[in-house]
């Protein structure tokens, strides 16, 4: 049973603020209270770090790297998930959602592996430090799987559902050899079978629709959030809201990413883009975005690290403290999939928070991660850790 304790001599990011010397109360899984007197209470010393919202990522698939390291390459599911629980927690995240793409490829992103995936996860997580949840990646054209994927939505193990369309770009580039080789040999099989399968199910392109309004139907009945990938326009982006898509994901441009906000909708860029100063490939900036109110929430899409040190990179950009941007990667993601039990230090919250050591103004560094009440890291390396 836990017990209530306190973690004394932080600032903390309370109320829109970060206030000196502060005290968090913490019984149980939840924050009890701030500033209030305890007698008689375990104090931990935390003095001169910053107390913030425990990290939500909604979208991270950096657990592929964990799984299959190499093309062809593969370690055991479980071995995966318990490692990137482990990177999670070290890099403050507290609740993470990881992408599972179920795709019509074979290989990582195939039917098997995504069942053996979801099977370890679901076996797992009571061992997992890090709340960890499934957000399904389900390619559209992947028509065979949708009966699999409306049974996974009943028993309630999806807990995000998002639209990728990434067929069509795949078919556009039909004869490009290099960029088939990569897919050939990420799906395990060569390049030749690979554009035969791409072709067969490219040929299935007019039951897409049908199939989308199927799903997106079914989780919206079952109040199981709606995310869109990759929208390439405001005219794709408003007929995915139509269908209760609320989350828009990655857009392809300005104009789209727009279009998302003025239907009150949550734009999600990826915090990489953030970090290395813009998109890997040449998309929008998401620094850009955020800076002028259309991006709402950071997500680590390929990189864990990326989330703790986006809102640092963009305080120093706009020469304010971290708390004006951390609402990005801790109560706007939460707000965006419906967690209404955290992202913010309050009473009655869960106690999901991080210790942050920002002496060093370019690399912030995480010393201790507690997820519902529970300090699931702490760096040894620490001296300001005290009983």
């Amino acid at each position: 049973m836990q017990q209530r304790w306190r973690i004394v001599g932080v600032h903390a990011l309370v109320d829109d603020g970060l206030a000196a010397d502060t005290a968090l109360g913490i019984d149980g899984d939840v924050i009890a209270d701030i500033d209030a007197p305890a007698a008689g209470v375990r104090e931990l010393r935390f003095d001169g770090l910053l107390a913030l919202p425990g990290i939500i990522d909604l979208h991270g698939d950096a657990f592929e790297r964990q799984l299959m390291p190499r093309p062809g390459v593969f370690f055991a599911d479980d071995l995966a998930l318990l490692d990137t629980d482990r990177q999670l927690a070290a890099n403050g995240v507290t609740t993470a959602y990881h992408g599972l793409t179920w795709s019509w490829e074979p290989g990582l992103r195939g039917t098997e592996r995504a069942h053996a995936m979801a099977e370890a996860l679901d076996r797992l997580r009571p061992q997992l430090a890090c709340d960890t949840r499934l957000h399904l990646r389900w390619e559209t054209y992947n028509l065979d799987v949708v009966p699999d994927v409306m049974q996974w939505l009943d028993a309630g193990r999806i807990h995000l559902l998002a639209f990728n369309d990434h067929t069509p770009p795949m078919l556009a580039r039909l004869d490009d050899a290099a960029t088939l080789l990569k897919y050939a040999e990420r799906g395990g099989t060569t390049v030749t079978a690979f554009r035969d399968l791409l072709r067969s199910v490219g040929a299935r392109h007019g039951a897409v629709p049908a199939a989308i309004a199927t799903l997106a139907g079914h989780a919206g009945r079952l109040g199981v959030p709606l995310a869109s990938h990759d929208d390439e326009t405001p005219a794709q982006r408003a007929a995915l809201h139509a269908l209760g898509c609320t989350l828009c994901e990655f857009p392809k441009n300005r104009e789209t990413a727009q279009a998302a906000r003025a239907t009150g909708d949550h734009v999600l860029m990826g915090a990489p883009n953030v970090v290395r100063g813009g998109s890997h490939l040449g998309g929008v900036s998401a620094a850009a975005l955020i800076g002028d109110g259309i991006c709402d929430v950071l997500t680590s899409d390929y990189y864990y690290p990326a989330l703790l040190h986006a809102p640092f990179r963009l305080a120093r950009d706009h020469g304010s403290d971290v708390g004006r941007f951390w609402p990005l990667v801790s109560a706007q993601p939460a707000r965006a999939a419906g967690l209404r039990d955290r992202g913010t230090l309050q009473p009655g919250r869960r106690a999901d928070l991080i210790l942050v050591d920002a002496r060093d103004g370019q690399w912030p560094r995480v010393v201790a991660t507690v997820v519902a009440g529970r300090i699931v890291h702490h760096d040894r390396r620490a001296d300001t850790l005290a009983a």
